[in-house]
């Protein structure tokens, strides 16, 4: 709702949901999955191919503590190029909708050349399908935005459980 005076300003209010229980299951699955990856501290190697620069600071800040060294690409043909380069990427965050080549481009291309970099495709638009055409790609797995810190986590603890 709202309050308004002219000449003073308005004043808007909301409410948020928020589920105290829910927040301590999230916090002892976060130590759950950063402890039991098979590259256990922070060994991963991750790329994160976001042409956002808001989602990329997100996606670094969400991945740094079980990662060593996170590379950026903001598009696909970036990606492609500093995976060619980094053959032991673990991680690749791969943005859908990026310039130049998409992503799902960009992962067909990966895999010509790395079968074994897990791959997890991330969008904003999240529609039907979407999944689908991500894994046909070559993708490992796929996540919506706004990305959920603690299922980014369990879906990569979940590829390196294979």
């Amino acid at each position: 709702w709202v309050k308004s005076e002219e000449g003073n300003g308005s004043t808007f209010y909301f409410t948020l949901p928020y589920n105290a229980e829910l927040k301590e299951k999230n916090s002892a699955k976060e130590i759950e999955v950063t402890n039991n990856t098979e590259n256990h501290g922070k060994n991963l190697k991750i790329l994160i191919a976001e042409d956002d620069e808001v989602s990329s600071e997100l996606l670094s800040t969400i991945v740094g503590e079980f990662s060593n060294k996170i590379l950026i690409a903001k598009n696909g043909n970036e990606a492609v190029e500093i995976c060619r380069n980094n053959p032991d990427i673990d991680v690749i965050l791969m943005d859908i909708e990026m310039p130049e080549i998409n992503g799902y481009e960009a992962t067909v291309k990966i895999r010509t050349f790395n079968k074994d970099v897990i791959i997890i495709a991330q969008t904003a638009f999240g529609l039907t399908g979407d999944r689908e055409k991500s894994l046909d790609a070559g993708c490992n797995d796929y996540i919506t935005k706004p990305i959920n810190k603690h299922e980014l986590n369990s879906l990569i603890k979940k590829c390196f459980k294979k």
